[in-house]
């Protein structure tokens, strides 16, 4: 098989995948006989053929696959005028708080909204599949660890959580990317204005990436 067959079975494969090929599953097309860097090679050729069209190849969390490009929602849109689900800022600003500050447990997630978290909150995310519970805290009563799944950060169109838009120095307002990233993922706020919480990184717990 030549590398144009190649690139047409590559082309292929993502074209009709319901969810995104790692390179594992790619180079299992060619039985292993093509090494990851060529395939490598013909996926960013793959991406170029595209680059002028309405479809993208990019390559995400949990491997590579075609979307459409955000300037094509809206007219995407008009063929499905369903409404995004919309979640409460509580949601949303839980969400941020385990994305920035990962992994933290309920109480940690309490101390910086200066709230109560409803146990409802965190059920909505590990319903959407954005968070999960990774480990306990050796602590009295060791209280569950909580980040971002793979699946969190494709639905965001990223490949680490190093593609999250910075923070402002000190912790202010949460950035506006964050949120047209979510409403990019088909979630929305119910609330027009954005957070703000002191978000700063936390030092005494490593960031986790999701494996």
């Amino acid at each position: 098989m030549n590398t144009q067959e190649a690139k047409i079975v590559l082309e292929t494969a993502l074209l009709t995948a319901e969810r995104p090929l790692p390179m594992a599953e790619l180079r299992k097309l060619f039985a292993d006989e093509l090494n990851a860097d060529t395939v490598r090679v013909l996926l960013d050729e793959l991406r170029r053929d595209w680059s002028d069209r309405g479809i993208e190849l990019v390559s995400l969390a949990s491997g590579w696959r075609f979307q459409s490009r955000q300037s094509m929602r809206v007219y995407l849109d008009r063929l499905n005028p369903e409404k995004p689900p919309k979640y409460s800022r509580a949601v949303l600003e839980t969400l941020a708080i385990i994305a920035y500050r990962q992994p933290v447990t309920r109480g940690d997630i309490e101390e910086i909204r200066g709230v109560t978290v409803s146990p409802q909150v965190l059920k909505t995310l590990e319903e959407r599949g954005w968070v999960e519970a990774i480990g306990h805290r050796e602590a009295p009563g060791r209280p569950a660890l909580f980040a971002t799944t793979r699946t969190f950060l494709d639905d965001l169109g990223l490949r680490s959580l190093d593609e999250l838009p910075p923070l402002e120095a000190g912790g202010g307002a949460l950035p506006a990317e964050f949120e047209l990233q979510f409403a990019s993922a088909g979630a929305s706020p119910s609330e027009s204005e954005a957070p703000s919480l002191p978000l700063t990184p936390a030092e005494e717990e490593p960031a986790h990436v999701p494996s």
